[in-house]
């Protein structure tokens, strides 16, 4: 006689799981290849299909961190512009932030990761890095100008002052994540650090002080014309 012996349930439902783990790749790659044909079987009546594992963990973990992304971010524009104490300093700020996109696109295609949960914890703390740059760079600005430096001067040379320790933070940060490469689960967060900081602090150093110069309308002071001795 036929019995079953175990009868495995999921939210009160009767459950068959399958599991399968990927020889070599990506496991998002292999999901994106299989999911098409899994999906387009034909369930019999009564019967559903859900996704787990990574998948459902995912999904998961992105929906509670959305939930909190706003309130921090919120948080976060609070504190710069209390710390600058006007909106167009902070706003050149965060206009640097979507930089870093440039250099995560071009690392995850150049290594074949995917953008996956990990990749986008690396993104968030890829911002908070681009933003603390910005604001070096802005503070030590405001600093030249109090200074009594002519502002388009100050720009420039607080550009060049800055230069130098803000490229080594971002070096050094780089370096730290190339031992996080080899691991399958931490490769797409360090490829995100890597080549979205490496490319955003260049461009960082050059936008910024443009930004600046567009948001306050400042030019280069025209050379004085000489002076012709009297005869």
């Amino acid at each position: 006689m036929l019995q079953d012996d175990i009868i495995y349930r999921r939210n009160r439902k009767r459950t068959l799981t399958v599991q399968t783990d990927p020889k070599y790749g990506n496991t998002n790659e292999l999901f994106a290849r299989i999911r098409p044909q899994v999906e387009a079987i034909e369930m019999p009546r009564g019967y559903e299909m859900e996704w787990g594992g990574e998948f459902e963990s995912s999904g998961k973990a992105q929906a509670a961190l959305m939930g909190l992304l706003p309130i921090f971010f919120g948080l976060m524009v609070l504190i710069i512009i209390m710390l600058f104490n006007n909106l167009r300093q902070p706003l050149v700020i965060f206009l640097t932030v979507p930089l870093a996109i440039i250099g995560v696109t071009f690392g995850l295609l150049v290594t074949g990761n995917a953008f996956g949960f990990m990749a986008m914890l690396g993104m968030l703390s890829l911002s908070g890095m681009l933003i603390k740059n910005a604001v070096v760079l802005i503070d030590q600005i405001n600093l030249e100008l109090k200074g009594g430096a002519i502002p388009f001067d100050a720009i420039l040379d607080s550009g060049s002052s800055r230069l130098r320790p803000v490229f080594l933070a971002a070096l050094t940060t780089a370096l730290g994540m190339i031992p996080l490469i080899p691991d399958n689960f931490f490769v797409s967060l360090a490829i995100t650090v890597i080549f979205g900081l490496m490319f955003a602090t260049v461009l960082t150093m050059i936008v910024v002080p443009i930004f600046y110069a567009l948001f306050y309308r400042i030019h280069e002071d025209p050379e004085p014309e000489p002076v012709s001795a009297p005869e």
